[in-house]
């Protein structure tokens, strides 16, 4: 997903900034740039999140990869460590925002906080921490410092902040890692104290203990996965994507036979599709209509889904304007956010096509096949690589257990032009 944001707006601002910094040890993927760790993990991680294609998770409620592989590659460089401490890391900053989810979510979430941004700086700051071989004592420093680093709100959702968001978690966390290192010090009651992460981030609980009492024991990374996107949208159309594309190869339909779609969804979905009318492609990842009208009309979701032609496609915007979306109360309560959708196409010869969807296709229980996975590699590498860069680099990390240092690899997603 890194190379594939790499080209875009929101992308190219923030690498024009940091290179206003100068050079450093850390490479901005899918450029020919170099930068300082906190810099490098800034454009990284902005890339990372900048088309919505990254990875997911239903309990830390945040897209858990784009921060925390961004950060982990910058420590990495700097540290020179093996693919096998990468993995090691990636896991530690996982498991330590899956923790935070727990007692955070879904309160966290609702009050209008980007968990991506606040959680994932300190699960980025563990990973950084982690890397950077820093003692106990430094990284339980680095965590607090982080949680005061901690921001991001879901009123920018659509525009170019929320991938921001991830650029700068990523970033905050390399730079709590590094400050820790260097000696500085936080309170040890930056998380849970009375004025600390978890109360003034209006988290469920004031207390980890529950939460982390099996740490190291009982891994979140297994037992609640991570779900791999297959549409370069907002998660919270995914559901509703499978069901309509399953119903319209089943039954054979077009949009102009098409005379409603009513789309039922749990009560977390409408405060993240905020946009029923889009005027932009970030817009339109985070539009119902948009996204259940563009799967009809073109029988897919991709990449280009959110070019300017598409928003503009008289058949998509004919077809937008009768998807109508609503919290459906009869879905299960008991269920994890964004992983339900009922739909229901009403033709204009009198019929109702309904379907439902109970998670979608890349979510751990209905995990992305091998040939998908390579498939999305390679869909989003080659918008920056030569093809046979991006096979060689596909290869590699395949491999990534028995590479001995990350800069070799790093090295791979780099282009000669700026």
């Amino acid at each position: 997903m890194t190379l594939a944001g790499a080209a875009e707006p929101a992308s190219r601002i923030v690498q024009r900034v940091v290179e206003q910094d100068g050079e450093g040890p850390c490479r901005v993927l899918g450029t020919a740039r170099r930068a300082s760790g906190a810099n490098a993990a800034l454009a990284n991680g902005t890339a990372a999140h900048a088309l919505d294609y990254d990875d997911m998770c239903f309990v830390s409620l945040a897209h858990p990869s784009a921060p925390l592989v961004a950060a982990a590659l910058a420590a990495a460089e700097i540290a020179g460590v093996s693919g096998r401490a990468l993995l090691d890391a990636y896991i530690v900053g996982f498991e330590i925002e899956g923790r935070l989810g727990r007692a955070m979510n879904p309160r966290h979430y609702q009050r209008g906080w980007h968990c991506t941004s606040t959680l994932g700086t300190i699960g980025a700051a563990a990973a950084a921490a982690r890397l950077l071989r820093l003692d106990s004592d430094a990284a339980g420093h680095a965590l607090a410092i982080a949680a005061s680093e901690a921001s991001g709100l879901k009123e920018n959702f659509g525009t170019m902040v929320k991938p921001l968001h991830a650029g700068l978690a990523a970033r905050n966390g390399v730079l709590a890692a590094l400050l820790a290192q260097a000696g500085m010090t936080a309170s040890r009651a930056a998380i849970e104290g009375p004025q600390g992460f978890l109360k003034a981030l209006d988290g469920e609980q004031t207390s980890l203990d529950a939460e982390t009492a099996d740490l190291g024991s009982r891994w979140e990374i297994v037992d609640t996965g991570i779900t791999v996107k297959l549409y370069p949208s907002c998660a919270g159309t995914h559901p509703t994507l499978d069901a309509l594309l399953d119903l319209k190869r089943r039954e054979d339909f077009r949009a102009e036979e098409i005379d409603a779609i009513d789309v039922g969804v749990d009560p977390i979905v409408p405060t993240i599709l905020l946009y029923d009318r889009p005027s932009s492609g970030l817009e339109g990842k985070f539009s119902m209509p948009f996204c259940a009208a563009a799967a009809i009309v073109n029988g897919r979701v991709g990449i280009d889904t959110f070019e300017p032609t598409q928003l503009r496609n008289p058949a998509i915007l004919a077809l937008q304007a009768r998807v109508t979306m609503r919290v459906d109360p009869t879905l299960d309560s008991t269920a994890p956010s964004l992983t339900q959708a009922r739909v229901a196409v009403r033709l204009r010869d009198g019929r109702v096509l309904s379907a439902s969807a109970n998670g979608a296709r890349g979510y751990p229980e209905k995990p992305a096949s091998d040939d998908e996975l390579a498939s999305k590699f390679m869909s989003c590498a080659t918008q920056t690589l030569e093809e046979s860069a991006a096979v060689r680099a596909l290869a590699v990390l395949r491999e990534i257990e028995s590479v001995h240092d990350m800069r070799a690899v790093t090295a791979l997603f780099q282009t000669a032009a700026p």
